[in-house]
C-alpha cells in the first residue's frame, strides 16, 4: 500500500488538538476529539491490513497481533519504566501506588476499564494519573483483538463482499448504540470500546469503499472534512456528552479527508504536518505526564510552554531510538511465536508496576506517623452499603445501631460519614439513626419533573421523615456549592466565577421550604453550613508534607479567605436566614479552620478522606457541634 501522506498529516492534525487541548483546555475546548481521529485512522490502516490478507489468502492472526505490539508496546514500556523510576524518588507512597496500579493496566491494555470505574475523564482527579491518556491505547488494542477474529470467521462464511456490507451495518448500529449510550452511561461510553468501535469501523468504511473523484472534487472534500474536524474542535467542549452524536462530526471529517487522497495536499503534506505526524504516537505517550506534573508539582503557567515543546522533543527521541527499532514479526510457527520481544517488555513492566501495587507503593519505608494518617484517612465503613446512586424506598435506607430511632441525617455524599459519627455518639445513650443519602443528588424539594430519580427519591424521603413521628432530630447537609460551581477544580487557587442563575435561587428557595417544614414538625433540624473543601486529596498533602520533611500535626489545606469567597452565596444565605429557633447552623470552619487557614490535618486529626469529603475521624469533630 502507498504511503498516505494525507493520512499522516490528519495524524498531525489530531495530536495538536489533543495536546493543546491538554495543556490549556480555553485554546481548544473540543481538542480532545483528536483521539477520535486517531481512532478513525487506525481503523482504515487495520481494516486495509486485515483485508487485504484475507482477499490475498495469507492472513495471520498471530502475525497481526505481533505487528501491533511491535508498533505500540516499546515506546509504552519505556515511558512506563521512566515514570516508576521517576516515581519512586518523586511520588508520594500513596501515589507511588496508584502509578503501579495503572502502569499494569496500562501496559496489559485494560486501563480503560480501571479508569471507567475510577472517575470520569474530565474530573478533576484526572489530572493526578500520570497514565489516564493510554485508555485510548487499551480500546484500540482491544479493537485489534476482537475485530480481526470476527472477520476471519466471517471470511469462512460469507463473500467479501458480504463482509464489507455487514461491517457497514455494524458501523451504523455501533453509532445508534453509542448515541443511546453515551446518555444513559456517560462514563463508560467515554472509555469502552462498545461506544467507540464504530468510530474505528467508519475508518474500515472508508477503505472498503473509497470514492472516485476529481481532482477539484477531492479538494472540496478535504476542506469540507477539515473543517468539520476543526469546528469541533472549537465548538464542542468537555460539557457535552461524549462521544455521542457529536463525535459523528470530526468523525465524518476524518473519513472525508481520507476519502480525498490528497496525498500532495498542502495542509496535510507540508514538511511539519508530515514530521509530528511520524512522531505523533510519541509525542501523544509522552506529553500527558507533562501535564499531570505542572499540576502536580503546582508549576507556573510558563512551564506550560515547556511542557508542549518537551512532549514535541521527547516525541521525536522516542520515535527516532525506541519506535524505529524494527522488531521481527513473521515466525514459522506458534511456539516460535513466543520470542516477540515487546510482549516481555511488557510483561516485565507489568510485573513490576504490580509489585509495587502490591506493596502499597512501599508505604512501609515511610514513617510510622505517614503511615498512621494515611490509614486514618478513611471513609465511613458504611458507605457503600449506606450510600444509594439509584431510586431506593427510603423506608429500606440504613438504619445505624441503636432500636429506638429517633434521629435521621439527609443529604448527597458530604452527609455519609456525619451519619456515621452521629450514630456511633447516640449509640452510648442506645438511641438510633436512620441515613438517607443520594450521590449526587442536589436538593430537590418539590420539584417531581426536573431531576428523575433524584428528584423521586428526594421528595419521598421527605415525606416519610414528616410521616414518621418517631424521628425527632434531623441532620441535613449538601455540597450545596457544587451545584453552582462545581467541584473544587484542580487550579486552586483560582475561583470559578459564575452568576447566580434562577436556578440557583429557585433551588435555595426550596432549601428554606424544606427547612422550615421539617422544622414545623421535627424538635430540632440541624444544617451544615459548607463544609471547606482541599486543594487536592489529603493522601497527596499528607505525602507533600512527609516528602519535605513537614510537620504532619498541622497541615494546610486551603485559605480561610478561599473558602469563604467560593462558598460567599450560600454563607450569606444562611448568615441572613430567618429559621425558627429549632433550626440550628452549624459552621464547619469553628473546628476545621483557624482565622486565616483551612486543615487537611489539625491537632495529628485527618479530617477529610479525599478532597472534599470528611473522613470518620472529620466527621466525628463536626458531630461535636451539634448540642
Amino acid at each position: 500500500m502507498q504511503f498516505r501522506k494525507d493520512i499522516n498529516g490528519l495524524r498531525a492534525i489530531a495530536v495538536i488538538s489533543v495536546v493543546l487541548f491538554h495543556f490549556n483546555a480555553s485554546w481548544i475546548p473540543g481538542g480532545f476529539a483528536g483521539v477520535d481521529v486517531f481512532f478513525v485512522i487506525s481503523g482504515f490502516l487495520m481494516t486495509g491490513i486485515i483485508f487485504r490478507g484475507i482477499e490475498q489468502e495469507k492472513f495471520s492472526i498471530l502475525k497481526f497481533y505481533v505487528a501491533r505490539a511491535n508498533r505500540i508496546i516499546p515506546a509504552l514500556a519505556a515511558l512506563c519504566l521512566v515514570l516508576l523510576v521517576f516515581g519512586w524518588f518523586y511520588l508520594t507512597p500513596f501515589d507511588y501506588k496508584a502509578l503501579g496500579k495503572h502502569v499494569g493496566s496500562s501496559i496489559g491494555f485494560f486501563s480503560n476499564i480501571t479508569y471507567w470505574k475510577e472517575s470520569g475523564y474530565f474530573d478533576a482527579t484526572s489530572h493526578e494519573k500520570w497514565l489516564l491518556h493510554t485508555w485510548s491505547l487499551s480500546a484500540e488494542w482491544q479493537f485489534y483483538i476482537i475485530y480481526p477474529l470476527v472477520l476471519v470467521v466471517m471470511s469462512k462464511f460469507m463473500p467479501v463482499k458480504a463482509m464489507k456490507a455487514t461491517v457497514l451495518l455494524g458501523t451504523a448500529l455501533g453509532f445508534i448504540f453509542c448515541v443511546i449510550a453515551t446518555y444513559k452511561w456517560p462514563d463508560a461510553s467515554y472509555y469502552l470500546l462498545p461506544t467507540r468501535a464504530w468510530e474505528m469501523m467508519i475508518g474500515g468504511i472508508a477503505y472498503l469503499y473509497p470514492f472516485t473523484l476529481t481532482e477539484k472534487r477531492k479538494k472540496l472534500l478535504e476542506w469540507f472534512g477539515l473543517t468539520l474536524i476543526i469546528s469541533s474542535y472549537l465548538l464542542i467542549s468537555k460539557d457535552n456528552p461524549w462521544p455521542g452524536y457529536l463525535a459523528f462530526f470530526p468523525v465524518l471529517g476524518s473519513f472525508l479527508i481520507i476519502q480525498a487522497q490528497r496525498n500532495d495536499s498542502f495542509i496535510t503534506s507540508n514538511v511539519v504536518s508530515q514530521k509530528i505526524g511520524a512522531w505523533s504516537y510519541s509525542i501523544y505517550l509522552w506529553h500527558w505526564p507533562l501535564v499531570v506534573a505542572i499540576y502536580y508539582f503546582s508549576l507556573s503557567v510558563t512551564f506550560i510552554y515547556l511542557g508542549i515543546a518537551l512532549s514535541v522533543l521527547l516525541g521525536y527521541l522516542s520515535n527516532r531510538y525506541i519506535e524505529k527499532v524494527k522488531f521481527r514479526n513473521d515466525f514459522g510457527n506458534l511456539f516460535t511465536y513466543l520470542k516477540c520481544k515487546p510482549m516481555y517488555m511488557a510483561l516485565l513492566v507489568g510485573v513490576a508496576g504490580q509489585v509495587i501495587f502490591i506493596q502499597n507503593g512501599f508505604m512501609k519505608l515511610a514513617s510510622s506517623e505517614y503511615q498512621y494518617l494515611l490509614n486514618a484517612s478513611q471513609a465511613s465503613p458504611y458507605r457503600n452499603k449506606c450510600h444509594i446512586n439509584q431510586y431506593q424506598i427510603p423506608a429500606q435506607s440504613c438504619e445505624y445501631f441503636g432500636s429506638n430511632i429517633t434521629w435521621a441525617t439527609f443529604g448527597d455524599s458530604h452527609s455519609i460519614e456525619i451519619a456515621y459519627a452521629l450514630a456511633k455518639k447516640l449509640q452510648t445513650a442506645d438511641i438510633g439513626l436512620k441515613h438517607f443519602s443520594f450521590s449526587g443528588c442536589r436538593p430537590s424539594y418539590l420539584e417531581n419533573h426536573a431531576f428523575s430519580e433524584c428528584s423521586k427519591w428526594y421528595n419521598e424521603t421527605v415525606s416519610y421523615i414528616l410521616n414518621n413521628k418517631k424521628i425527632r432530630n434531623i441532620v441535613f447537609n449538601h455540597r450545596f456549592t457544587s451545584t453552582m460551581l462545581g467541584g473544587n477544580a484542580y487550579y486552586y487557587p483560582k475561583l470559578n466565577h459564575k452568576l447566580i442563575g434562577d436556578e440557583v435561587i429557585r433551588m435555595t428557595k426550596k432549601i428554606d421550604e424544606l427547612i422550615i417544614e421539617l422544622a414545623a414538625s421535627k424538635d430540632n433540624v440541624y444544617v451544615f453550613y459548607p463544609i471547606p473543601e482541599l486543594q487536592r486529596d489529603i493522601k497527596q498533602l499528607i505525602g507533600f508534607s512527609y516528602l519535605k520533611n513537614s510537620s504532619l500535626v498541622n497541615i494546610y489545606g486551603t485559605d480561610l479567605s478561599w473558602y469563604r469567597e467560593r462558598n460567599k452565596y450560600f454563607i450569606h444565605h444562611f448568615d441572613n436566614a430567618n429559621y425558627p429557633k429549632n433550626v440550628h447552623l452549624l459552621r464547619p470552619q469553628d473546628v476545621f479552620c483557624d482565622e486565616k487557614k483551612c486543615f487537611a490535618v489539625r491537632n495529628g486529626i485527618p479530617l477529610y478522606f479525599d478532597d472534599n469529603h470528611p473522613s470518620i475521624l472529620g466527621a466525628a469533630e463536626l458531630v461535636n457541634l451539634i448540642k
